[in-house]
């Protein structure tokens, strides 16, 4: 059981991204434009995104790249047609700070951040 379950799961490989300094409406923008895509199209797309966003993804995707190659140590890369089967990204921790105002009042700032996940598969799943 816990076998097959593995086999099953030899084409996939994730990596994860946590507590993000980055709002996740700002990550989600450039999440969006990778989703579905090839692995060599979704690093162009990143690699030549003026956003700041884009560079810690392709890190993440990059890792993604290095954990399948360890999975699959025997597979080639090449072969393997790689491409971007799930990317979420979460909300992650607040920091909550005060600004001062007028008149004696306080405003709140929320520093957001995010939890991203990427996962790669592979769709030629026969092995060489």
């Amino acid at each position: 059981m816990a076998e097959r379950i593995k086999e099953e799961k030899k084409h996939l490989a994730f990596a994860k991204l946590n507590n993000c300094p980055t709002s996740p409406r700002k990550m989600r923008l450039v999440a969006d434009q990778v989703r579905g895509e090839e692995v060599e199209k979704a690093l162009a797309i990143l690699r030549y995104s003026t956003k700041e966003a884009s560079r810690r993804l392709e890190k993440l995707l990059l890792s993604a790249i290095a954990n399948w190659q360890a999975k699959n140590e025997d597979a080639d890369i090449e072969n393997a047609d790689l491409f971007v089967q799930e990317i979420r990204v979460d909300g992650g921790r607040m920091l909550k700070r005060l600004r001062p105002a007028p008149q004696g009042r306080a405003h709140r700032i929320r520093k957001r951040s995010n939890h991203v996940t990427l996962v790669l598969g592979a769709r030629n799943n026969a092995e060489s």
